[in-house]
């Protein structure tokens, strides 16, 4: 139990570094209207977040910091499965506790840029705040299939990289510069799959902060944006990812395992 106890710390702390980056970097560009920062920031910010968070956590829990990515592990036997619940937990919680201290430190800026009218986009406004914390879809964007296909594609690609990234017997990375390339997927995803509905591909970094601001003053319509007929957006960002990451565990495996083998003492990276 006491081991238990310091890996859920360590995924509370590693997603609680991560989300606070993430959701500060969509604070600071979209309060001061672009002035501060334009959508590659956005990218680089929660791209170098992960990387953050897997060095603080790694070296206590595997950094997953991503339910999907607990799932997928659990999956392949590689977890076991009694963690993977209260790993999700920790993970929620840590997202949740990040979009706090985000909205503390941003809550002047934020009043003088909404002037205390909490907007959830799809509801009316030009400049939705909650889109600073949770993931929302574009309008030309169906929910399904357009927004579970995005979360699952998304989420596909980052777990199959990050198996390839920390497979010894293939190529991989050493595992001190790991979080480097891991941050650096995320960003490519960012840059490549972000426009549909902001790539959450995680779905304590969505869930925790759409639930914070269910509680700080954005209500139920956090909840209720998106298509009615499929109970809104929440869910597919929580859905999806989950889907897709086993769908990438599953591929990695199928068309790399087998074939990987260690490398010669020559390898390119050092081991």
């Amino acid at each position: 139990m006491r081991g238990l106890t310091r890996e859920l710390a360590a995924e509370f702390f590693g997603t609680f570094i991560l989300v606070v980056f993430g959701t500060a970097v969509d604070a600071q560009v979209i309060l001061s209207k672009q002035q501060n920062g334009q959508y590659l920031s956005i990218n680089l910010g929660w791209g170098l977040g992960v990387m953050m968070g897997v060095y603080v956590a790694g070296g206590i829990s595997g950094a997953h910091l991503n339910p999907a990515i607990s799932l997928a592990l659990a999956v392949q036997k590689k977890l076991n499965w009694g963690k993977v619940i209260p790993y999700w937990v920790a993970q929620v919680a840590g997202a949740f506790a990040a979009s706090a201290v985000t909205y503390l430190v941003y809550v002047e800026a934020m009043g003088a840029f909404d002037l205390g009218v909490r907007t959830v986009p799809g509801f009316g406004s030009d400049t939705p705040t909650a889109g600073i914390f949770a993931t929302y879809p574009s309008p030309h964007l169906s929910t399904v299939p357009g927004g579970l296909i995005d979360q699952i594609v998304g989420t596909a690609l980052l777990v199959a990289c990050i198996f390839g990234i920390t497979d010894a017997k293939n190529i991989g990375a050493p595992s001190n510069l790991a979080p480097i390339c891991i941050g650096a997927l995320v960003v490519l995803i960012g840059m490549t799959f972000g426009f549909n509905c902001g790539y959450a591909i995680n779905p304590a970094r969505d869930f925790g902060p759409r639930l914070f601001t269910a509680f700080a003053g954005w209500g139920r319509a956090v909840f209720q944006a998106g298509d009615p007929n499929y109970f809104g957006w929440w869910w597919v960002p929580i859905v999806g990812p989950l889907a897709g990451g086993v769908l990438g565990a599953f591929l990695y495996d199928f068309f790399i395992r087998p074939l990987a083998k260690p490398q010669p003492m020559d390898a390119t990276l050092p081991r």
